[in-house]
């Protein structure tokens, strides 16, 4: 098959054939391309193998409240320096001028050993013994200044570690950024002979249906870009997955109706061996401990799954990866052992999508929920309480069908429970939804038999309009 490539990936080739390495923003700063192109182009041009996405993190350093007072006037400790340079002073005095801070003062500076309290009639006096040079924290003041510096660029991390004890001194930002850069296929490709085609206008063009995509690959690439324009990345996964990853790092007890053949399909004669970390084997094994009160069996947990959801995808990522932050989504295909129905297929597709955040919350993701919907056209959307065995609080999305005339249920959604997420250090909330695309494609295109999509009625398949 020929290699077709859609203009913005072509603009976004030529951009970083001239100057390689370069993050979506300074992308688009050098076209006309929206941030929302750009981020498309990256995730088409990285599913065709032409572009390699690298993520990376950057500390800085800047200067808080009370740090930005220190620049102007210098140290609690300075200033008393400054105020006995010449004489004694009684602590009474001092404690006067110096008001909250005299208590900072008197102790950095006798850490410093630049002072001597002695007893008096009526107050202990502060004398100077040295005068003291500029000390480190002071010089790491003056460096950063008004601005905000990298980590790597302070030589001296002992003065900022105790700038840190000393409340809104300094703030420390993390700043995640992405580059991109060209596979070498990429760099060799010829876009002007992809751009232009030798075609014969004068030739007879035979009476065929012109080549389509299926209905569902469409409804599953516009998942996949509504995702991307909300500021997602897509993460894969394998569709054989240890139990240990698809049931039990979920928090589903190894006696669970779901995992008995009757609903899943075993890999025979394989077990998975080196398939987690001895630590996230006996943190799960803990929490099953614990919660479900019966003795964890490791052999269970190596018996190899074709995986029935793609959240083994999702928690094996937040397992290895650990962010403090992010907005992820899995898309691929699912297996069930189920009687095949008008709603029911032994393997159909799975969507998912989480967020992890400092203080996300339920009503967050009820908020990107509606918008995801709404940009696949459905707006008539309700939220109705619900159980899943590994998020607490949960949520079942409702989605009106005018076709139907009735509520029908769609994705499911909540918080993972910290029973799921605490055997891996994750601490931050973990917002997550998902469900089957077929149930999607089903509603827009108004069928009531999901197997519909695979019978192959040519007759179907071309009337189906392109747009809905």
């Amino acid at each position: 098959m020929s290699l077709v490539l859609h203009p913005i990936e072509k603009t976004m080739i030529k951009i970083l054939r001239e100057t390689p390495n370069l993050t979506p923003e300074e992308i688009a700063e050098r076209s006309d391309l929206s941030i929302d192109q750009i981020r498309r182009g990256i995730e088409w041009l990285r599913l065709k193998n032409l572009a390699v996405v690298i993520e990376s993190e950057k500390s800085f350093a800047s200067l808080g409240k009370n740090g930005t007072l220190s620049l102007d006037e210098g140290l609690p400790e300075r200033k008393l320096v400054q105020l006995i340079e010449n004489n004694p002073v009684s602590l009474d005095d001092l404690r006067k001028k110096l008001l909250d801070e005299i208590n900072t003062a008197i102790a950095n500076a006798k850490r410093n050993d630049w002072i001597a309290i002695q007893k008096g009639e009526s107050s202990n006096m502060v004398s100077l013994k040295q005068k003291p040079d500029q000390t480190g924290e002071e010089k790491l003041i003056a460096l950063i200044g008004k601005n905000k510096i990298p980590i790597e660029h302070i030589g001296d991390l002992s003065a900022l570690e105790s700038l840190k004890k000393r409340p809104d001194y300094i703030i420390l930002e993390t700043i995640k950024s992405k580059t991109v850069s060209l596979t070498d296929e990429a760099k060799v490709i010829d876009l002007d002979a992809i751009e232009s085609g030798a075609i014969d206008v004068a030739a007879d063009a035979p009476v065929i249906f012109a080549a389509r995509t299926h209905p569902l690959k469409d409804t599953i690439n516009e998942i996949r870009e509504t995702f991307v324009s909300l500021g997602f990345t897509e993460i894969m996964g394998d569709f054989a997955q240890p139990s240990f990853w698809n049931f039990d790092a979920l928090f589903t007890p190894q006696d669970h109706p779901a995992r008995e053949m009757q609903d899943t399909f075993y890999i025979k004669g394989n077990a998975a061996e080196k398939f987690a970390t001895p630590s996230q084997i006996r943190q799960v094994s803990d929490s099953h401990r614990r919660g479900w009160k019966y003795n964890w069996n490791v052999d269970a947990a190596k018996k190899m799954v074709l995986r029935t959801h793609t959240t083994c995808v999702t928690i094996k990522y937040l397992a290895e990866n650990k962010p403090e932050e992010a907005r992820v989504f899995s898309l691929g295909r699912v297996f069930r052992n189920e009687k095949v129905s008008y709603k029911h297929l032994v393997e159909f597709n799975q969507v998912e999508g989480i967020v992890v955040g400092k203080n996300v919350s339920l009503r967050d993701l009820m908020g990107i929920q509606k918008e995801f919907y709404k940009k696949l056209g459905l707006s008539k959307i309700k939220f109705w309480p619900t159980f899943f065995p590994y998020t607490e609080p949960s949520l079942q999305t409702m989605v009106y069908n005018d076709k139907l005339e009735k509520w029908v249920e769609l994705f499911g959604m909540g918080i993972f429970r910290p029973e799921v997420t605490r055997p891996f250090g994750i601490t931050r909330p973990v917002l997550a939804w998902g469900g089957g695309i077929e149930r999607i494609a089903m509603l827009k295109y108004g069928l009531d038999d999901v197997r519909e999509f695979y019978n192959n009625n040519l007759g179907w398949l071309r009337s189906v309009p392109k747009c809905q």
